[in-house]
């Protein structure tokens, strides 16, 4: 059940992306065993290219695995692309983070909760380019 939840936030992210003029694909073998990692999303427009590993959850915080984002900092270098964690939680909107935006944790795992990425996080416009955030304490916009 939860891994057809997590498989529809992927489908409806990979929309979101093509709805603003990316080119997207969701990795086939993205969550299943196999010997390469593959990151769940890859997504570009010619100028921004990104490789995305989605993670959803109705719960706080939401860990990552620190291997999976060791994979997938390795593929978006290797690929040309810029590595991106995508949060979801439950009645929220998408939030990304550079991985080395990330918490974390003693054992080598990150950690995203729902504050960070409310506060924290670039939101869809902000990836696609379609808008830029404006946090308050940024006193070179705000002078």
């Amino acid at each position: 059940m939860a891994n057809r939840k997590g498989e529809r936030r992927e489908r409806e992210l990979v929309n979101r992306l093509d709805e603003a003029g990316f080119a997207v694909m969701r990795a086939p073998a993205s969550g299943s065993a196999t010997d390469r990692d593959l990151p769940d999303v890859l997504a570009g427009n010619g100028e921004s290219f990104y490789a995305i590993e989605a993670k959803s959850s109705s719960g706080d915080p939401i860990y990552i695995d620190g291997e999976e984002v060791t994979a997938l900092e390795f593929f978006a270098e290797n690929f040309g692309a810029e590595p991106r964690i995508g949060i979801r939680f439950d009645e929220r909107d998408w939030s990304f983070f550079a991985p080395s935006e990330l918490y974390v944790t003693d054992g080598g795992n990150y950690r995203v909760k729902l504050e960070t990425a409310i506060a924290e996080g670039e939101d869809i416009l902000e990836l696609v380019g379609e808008s830029t955030q404006i946090r308050l304490g940024d006193s070179e916009v705000l002078a």
